[in-house]
């Protein structure tokens, strides 16, 4: 199969496996005051730098969580406990790890403005600005779109939040590992990172916390993680997710122009021979991520077709045999139509010119099929 669903997840680096099979060795509680548990706690401290380098911030800026969900949560839930009242700004496109909990925080009290989206994805830094109110606690945007990789103007809105006083989260789980994402650029409070999208193991997380920034934790035991978040910590993973940071420190040019060239050469050879439209912004996405409507199609009939040769992600989902279209793709005006012929290809840093040709091919073989058969 040629694998290009990268956003989904990715395979895990040879590597990071040969890291976390190392660390299946240190099984001391890292809390512990011998030798054992000492070595456990010194693997955590060493992928803590790991990273810290990749984002180019302090270690202790840098806490571990379960993965992007937690992250999250642990942002837009301790904030709001902090305040224990306010006003929360995200934007209708984010991810529903955000969605939700501020859906959540509504019901008891809080209240949220939802940012609409231009045709290309982007949010308005001004609406931003027009949102704030005197009780706004916090602003939380992503830093790119995990459907259509579209990129957010996160420095400009940065400084808005730095020149009002407000909190600034930003969901970066499909950035970190593609591209450059230091939060000297980005100005951010907090930052989500997602191990499993850049080659790393799933189930591991982390959370950038800006020094002076105040967040209350959303469980409670032990001190771990600052006392932010507690529990033994997964030495295991840690170490896996340290080794993809390094990795990808160690390999971010080469990554970045290889999906490049990969993600813009399948959109000249599907444009060539089929009626594609490009949903997103034409440059400022992500380098590995497509996001095209390919007319006379539903993406899902596609997705199901190519099966065990290609695999991509359709934008719509289908509920008691009712497809619905990608609330992304709606918010940036797309027709119904338009939003449910739509699929979302993201290649990755093992993926090859061969391969792209090749599911260019089975992918043209399949709209025929398919197009033959509703006619």
């Amino acid at each position: 199969m040629i694998y290009l669903d990268n956003n989904a997840t990715t395979p895990i680096d040879e590597e990071v496996k040969k890291a976390m099979a190392d660390a299946f060795n240190l099984f001391g509680n890292p809390s512990s005051g011998h030798s054992i548990g000492r070595a456990a706690k010194a693997a955590i401290d060493n992928a803590r730098k790991q990273v810290a380098d990749l984002i180019s911030c302090d270690p202790s800026e840098i806490i571990f969580t379960s993965g992007g969900t937690e992250s999250d949560n642990l942002s837009i839930i301790g904030t709001a406990y902090k305040h224990q009242k306010g006003h929360i700004i995200t934007s209708v496109i984010e991810h529903p790890a955000v969605l939700n909990p501020i859906k959540w925080l509504e019901q008891r009290g809080f209240e949220a403005t939802y940012l609409p989206v231009g045709p290309e994805g982007q949010i308005n830094p001004d609406d931003i600005k027009r949102a704030i109110r005197k009780d706004t606690i916090l602003i939380t945007i992503m830093h790119s779109n995990n459907e259509t990789g579209v990129l957010q103007p996160i420095r400009e809105i940065g400084r808005i939040a730095k020149e009002y006083n407000i909190t600034f989260h930003s969901d970066a789980a499909q950035s970190v590992g593609k591209m450059d994402a230091h939060i000297t650029d980005l100005n951010v409070d907090m930052l989500t990172i997602v191990s499993h999208k850049f080659y790393g193991p799933k189930g591991i997380g982390a959370l950038y916390l800006r020094s002076g920034i105040d967040l209350m934790p959303i469980m409670f035991g032990a001190g771990h993680e600052r006392g932010i978040r507690p529990g033994t910590e997964n030495v295991i993973g840690i170490s896996g997710i340290g080794k993809a940071c390094e990795i990808a420190s160690r390999d971010m040019s080469f990554r970045y122009e290889h999906t490049l060239n990969l993600r813009d050469g399948l959109f000249s050879l599907l444009e060539s021979k089929l009626t594609v439209k490009l949903n997103g912004h034409k440059t400022l996405r992500l380098p590995n991520t497509l996001n095209v409507s390919i007319k006379g199609i539903i993406a899902e009939d596609l997705v199901a077709a190519l099966n065990d040769r290609v695999a991509l992600s359709s934008g719509s989902a289908c509920h008691a045999g009712i497809r619905k279209p990608s609330s992304v793709l709606k918010a940036m005006g797309l027709s119904d139509e338009d939003a449910l012929s739509s699929v979302r290809l993201s290649v990755g840093k093992d993926n090859t010119i061969r391969e792209i040709e090749d599911a260019v091919e089975l992918i043209i073989q399949c709209v025929h099929e398919l197009r033959s058969k509703n006619y």
